[in-house]
């Protein structure tokens, strides 16, 4: 694997283990799962069912410019600003584990 592939896999790791770690917070977790399943949602449009890491990487690359717009219009309050880029990087990690070349 490439080093911008290893490097964007570290990142949604450890996107990942401070979303769990945000989401512990009182009153947090329903929030942060709604934002979780509004950036998973646009990789499923953008990547279906059948990807490789590499390509999610790419994707990962330009995740900027649409997970602010799906995150913002399901949202119930603004501190999703605060935690957009935990939650992509947790949504990306959850949804490598179904590439086609997935490796733990």
């Amino acid at each position: 694997m490439t080093a911008y592939v290893e490097s964007a896999r570290r990142d949604w790791e450890d996107g990942y283990r401070r979303f769990q770690e945000v989401a512990r917070e009182p009153f947090r977790e329903e929030e942060l799962h709604a934002e979780l399943e509004a950036v998973t949602d646009g990789l499923r449009k953008r990547l279906g069912s059948t990807f490789t890491i590499r390509e999610l990487a790419t994707e990962y690359r330009q995740a900027d410019a649409w997970t602010r717009v799906a995150v913002a219009e399901r949202a119930a309050a603004r501190t999703w600003l605060g935690t957009l880029s935990i939650v992509e990087s947790a949504a990306f990690f959850l949804y490598s584990r179904g590439a086609l070349d997935y490796e733990p």
